[in-house]
């Protein structure tokens, strides 16, 4: 038997997923940036990092603000919203970065991805209960 408790349950299950997936975009969109601003640009990691992870966010916000919550249009408080919970996961993302690639002795591509899995959990619930109000 099927209770409403559970139909909250696997919805929100959906949520988080779908939000992993978004999240995996805003990955390859952060790392992509941060290999060619390091690389090819030869930024210092903590001028690109911000960076590509403002870059990310853009991407992550539109998807999961049409895909992940369904929301029928991009309201700029909403997006207002998403980027200072996101700019508390780039705290948290340039922080776990800076640590395990400059303390740790990882590559700072590994370091990032690390950084990123620490940061998702924090995102996903300010984002479930406050961007988009529990939707």
């Amino acid at each position: 038997m099927i209770t409403l408790g559970d139909a909250k349950t696997r919805k929100v299950a959906r949520q988080f997923a779908k939000f992993c997936l978004v999240g995996g975009s805003g990955v390859l969109v952060n790392s992509g940036l941060l290999f060619m601003l390091v690389e090819w640009l030869h930024l210092r990691l903590f001028v690109a990092s911000p960076v590509a992870v403002e870059a990310s966010i853009l991407n992550n916000f539109l998807w999961n603000n049409l895909w992940t919550f369904r929301a029928r249009s991009v309201q700029l408080p909403r997006l207002a919203k998403f980027n200072l919970v996101s700019l508390g996961g780039m705290a948290i993302t340039t922080g776990v970065l800076y640590l395990l690639a400059e303390h740790g002795g990882l590559h700072y591509l590994v370091a990032n991805l690390i950084a990123i899995v620490v940061a998702t959990l924090w995102n996903f619930a300010l984002n479930f209960l406050w961007t988009w109000g529990a939707a």
